[in-house]
């Protein structure tokens, strides 16, 4: 029976000796799965700007646009969210292969001053913030969604049609400026921006050479611009120095603001059709170019907008027909970005994206309705201004479904368009039906505002 006993008791020993065992390695185990899930997962804060069937997008703090699969994050537009992830986000890509572990709606955190933290990014006019976020803390929706909206000046009644919609602003041709004085133009220009509520961006293409919309009219200039390319073979970076800022008194003098130029794609074939509009030079040469037309530009009441991102290359022309660019990535990142890169580390305000569809970088869409051509901006480059689509009326474009609302997706703040009502009324309905978040025009609008500021157009506000 003692026998019995005994062996009992070494039984139940050896059996809670086993349990002890277990439960130290089970223990171990989740330490170790967890120790791991911290080291390997991520997390991002971040705003739904649209939903689709597959896709939730969304906007992080530095504009950089993702796409994570819907299945993964049941949030809705507008919604501010922290998602946990494993993987390495690609930040030149929109779509993400990532696996989302969990994500969270949040708050909207502010600063002191009542700005969403998100907005703060240190940015080129970071100093106007609190004066834009203000301004737009008082504006309703339709005047946000029309400060998107760069305008291609009406045939007839521009004063009246700008007093009603109160855009953003207005792009002119030279058909605007035909057979008038330089104080009719003054007066008209003073008239515009007397009907409107917040001072407006009068912008031209003054690139000179082909692309002349003010010097085309002898009364304003006895002579049209020249191209970048002739100026630099008469006298070097030094001519275009002189011509950048003898062109910006002028304008400046007539009331136009923003110059959608210089043209810093890289062209060196005289058979590219930018070849005649490009600069004509190299990488390095059209690097040096970009800063030295920013830099002459700083101080003259104009800013200047780089063009055409990511690199116009060897396409056609998108005026009339979709162009596709086939270079490589790295072929454009060595040959094609280091001019934008060189005119924003210069204090460029403004970039203009092209209709080219470059494969590399996104085939399924136009550069300027490219969330990814974006994020390469953004990123890669590290820009904080405003980003400019090209004409909407563009043949590449034009008649794409909504073109309006997948330009605003993909992270431009402003839209050069014909077709205002229908721009305006596409991006209002999308807001209205779900497809676009209200807090991504905030976000939008914001930095426009911003700009103004940093131009010194709002102080002179009514």
């Amino acid at each position: 029976m003692k026998n019995k006993n005994m062996k009992k008791n070494v039984i139940i020993t050896v059996f809670s000796a086993i349990l002890v065992i277990m439960s130290i390695v089970s223990v171990v185990l989740f330490n170790n799965k967890e120790t791991i899930k911290t080291k390997n997962t991520k997390k991002m804060s971040a705003t739904v700007m649209s939903l689709d069937d597959d896709n939730v997008t969304v906007l992080d703090g530095n504009s950089v646009i993702y796409k994570f699969n819907k299945k993964e994050i049941d949030a809705s537009v507008g919604d501010n969210v922290v998602i946990e992830y494993t993987g390495v986000l690609d930040k030149n890509k929109c779509k993400q292969a990532n696996k989302v572990i969990s994500y969270k709606v949040k708050h909207v955190v502010t600063d002191e001053n009542g700005i969403p933290k998100d907005y703060l990014d240190n940015g080129i006019f970071s100093d106007y913030y609190i004066l834009a976020h203000n301004k737009l803390k008082k504006m309703s929706l339709d005047e946000k969604i029309n400060q998107l909206l760069l305008v291609r000046y009406p045939d007839s009644n521009g004063k009246e049609i700008l007093r009603d919609k109160q855009f953003g602003g207005y792009v002119f041709f030279a058909r605007d400026f035909k057979d008038k004085t330089k104080d009719q133009v003054i007066n008209m220009m003073k008239e515009l921006q007397e009907v409107s509520k917040i001072p407006i961006l009068t912008a031209v293409d003054e690139e000179g050479g082909a692309v002349v919309r003010v010097s085309s009219n002898p009364n304003l200039r006895s002579e049209k611009f020249k191209s970048s390319k002739e100026l630099y073979q008469a006298g070097g970076l030094n001519r275009i120095k002189e011509d950048t800022i003898e062109k910006s008194d002028l304008l400046n003098s007539l009331g136009l603001n923003v110059n959608l130029a210089p043209v810093v794609d890289v062209s060196t074939n005289s058979t590219d059709y930018m070849y005649n509009r490009a600069l004509g030079e190299d990488t390095a040469t059209t690097s040096k170019f970009a800063e030295t037309v920013i830099e002459a530009s700083k101080g003259k009441g104009v800013s200047y907008t780089l063009k055409h991102f990511p690199g116009y290359g060897n396409n056609a022309d998108t005026h009339n027909n979709a162009a596709t660019d086939n270079r490589s990535l790295d072929d454009i990142k060595n040959n094609d970005l280091p001019p934008f890169k060189a005119g924003i580390d210069k204090g460029a305000e403004a970039v203009l994206v092209s209709h080219n569809t470059v494969n590399s970088i996104d085939s399924s869409n136009a550069a300027s309705l490219s969330p990814s051509v974006h994020n390469l901006l953004r990123n890669e480059l590290g820009f904080t201004g405003v980003i400019i689509t090209d004409d909407l009326a563009m043949g590449a474009v034009s008649s794409i479904k909504d073109n309006a609302v997948k330009a605003v997706l993909a992270g431009n703040d402003l839209l050069i368009t014909t077709d205002y009502d229908g721009s305006f009324t596409s991006i209002k309905d999308a807001i209205s039906n779900g497809t676009v978040s209200e807090s991504l025009i905030d976000r939008l609008a914001f930095r426009v505002l911003a700009w103004k500021y940093y131009k010194g157009l709002m102080f002179n506000n009514k």
